[in-house]
């Protein structure tokens, strides 16, 4: 799994658990709702600067959005 689906699938199931639409992560985050939707379809590599956005919305630490699982 590379990064760009690791990411996907992780704030895919922060976000879930966290009970946010994209749209509510999105205004959270100061992004598009069409960019947090091709982030979590993986069909875009999230800058890093996105990632923080994003880690700071989701109020955890951006290594948790792109941690690989086992």
């Amino acid at each position: 799994m590379d990064l760009k689906e690791a990411m996907a699938k992780n704030l895919r199931r922060i976000r879930h658990a966290q009970k946010l639409t994209q749209e509510e992560l999105a205004d959270r985050a100061g992004l598009s709702l069409r960019y947090i939707g091709a982030i979590e379809r993986a069909d875009v590599s999230a800058s890093v600067t996105v990632l923080g956005q994003i880690a700071d919305a989701l109020r955890v630490d951006p290594g948790e959005l792109v941690k690989r699982s086992g």
